[in-house]
């Protein structure tokens, strides 16, 4: 008689839960441009400490940054597929005139929180409006950078992303 040896399988981990932080126009010059509005802090220091926090989480965290309005749709709608769970966008520049972009998060329906480094109520006026707070889960504006930590603490404690 022969013994049958039998495979052992073995399941595939679980992925880990996905956030998104999407940066909108200009931001790829944080530390230099117009530091008394937008801080000293490097946009890749922020996504530094985003991925750390994220991590000590148990969260993959994926942050992308364009000057272009197109991008940054097809960057959105691609989460959707990807599985990302929640977004923190700063839509910059696109956040008073981009009814397109406002579109896209519209579409993929993945909840979301609008940042703003500067308190966008305090600056021009034209500023004062946002085609996205309507449609976010919370808007943090005029705290500089920590409102992307901020964004992100909430989103950790407060959306169902699945971690065990």
């Amino acid at each position: 008689m022969t013994k049958r040896k039998t495979a052992k399988t073995t399941a595939a981990p679980e992925p880990k839960p996905r956030i998104l932080v999407v940066h909108g126009p200009n931001l790829n010059l944080l530390g230099t441009r117009e530091p008394e509005h937008y801080g000293r802090m490097t946009l890749s220091h922020i996504n530094l400490s985003l991925a750390r926090l994220a991590e000590a989480a148990g969260v993959e965290l994926d942050a992308f940054q364009s000057n272009h309005e197109g991008a940054l749709i097809e960057r959105i709608h691609a989460a959707r597929e990807q599985g990302v769970r929640a977004i923190i966008i700063n839509p910059a520049g696109y956040t008073h005139t981009s009814v397109a972009l406002r579109d896209a998060l519209a579409a993929v329906a993945i909840p979301f929180v609008e940042v703003h480094l500067s308190n966008i109520h305090t600056r021009e006026p034209f500023r004062h409006h946002s085609y996205f707070s309507d449609l976010a889960i919370g808007v943090i504006c005029g705290l500089g950078h920590d409102g992307y930590r901020l964004a992100l603490e909430y989103l950790l404690n407060n959306i169902d992303i699945n971690i065990e």
